[in-house]
């Protein structure tokens, strides 16, 4: 089995759901032709070097994936017939591939990844707990009421008095 990458162009016109419909032809391909979709890669909006189909901004997408000539020839053949897909490319990467081997390193990368995620997020959490219990100490050394730091005295200064001692 080789290894393959599609780039092809979308119309930018297009709304989510369109493209999302044009996606959901290509998902059921891979299981029906033996393939296997490593990833899909959406770059979006980009300017063309020049017009396609009077369009001068394209919707680029990267498809990766695994699989023999006739699925590679019915991604083709789709792309032909849909208006929707301005331009595509076909490149083979690999011509030889494991593909179990494969699907373990992609899911060895998702849970390192996943991992990496978590750790991120409890480091957050740390963080704001300890904000949190900083202004809770801070609030604790006020007494209510005060609007002064405990520990200081008030001193009461008369400037009424012309240098006389009472």
């Amino acid at each position: 089995m080789r290894r393959y990458e599609t780039i092809f162009i979308i119309d930018p016109d297009l709304s989510d759901e369109d493209r999302t419909s044009l996606f959901e032809k290509l998902n059921p391909l891979f299981d029906q032709l033996g393939g296997f979709l490593v990833a899909t890669n959406e770059w979006g909006v980009q300017k063309l070097a020049y017009e396609i189909k009077k369009k001068p901004r394209g919707y680029y997408v990267l498809l990766d994936y695994c699989g023999a000539g006739p699925l590679v020839n019915e991604i083709e053949r789709l792309f032909r017939i849909d208006d929707r897909v301005l331009k595509y490319m076909t490149l083979i990467i690999e011509q030889e591939v494991d593909v179990e081997r494969l699907k373990e390193e992609l899911a060895q990368a998702q849970a390192e990844a996943k991992a990496k995620e978590e750790l991120a997020q409890a480091q957050a959490k740390a963080k704001e707990e300890q904000a949190a219990l900083l202004k809770e100490s801070e609030a604790a050394e006020k007494i209510p009421g005060e609007s002064e730091p405990v520990g200081v005295e008030n001193e009461t200064i008369d400037t009424e008095s012309d240098g006389e001692e009472s």
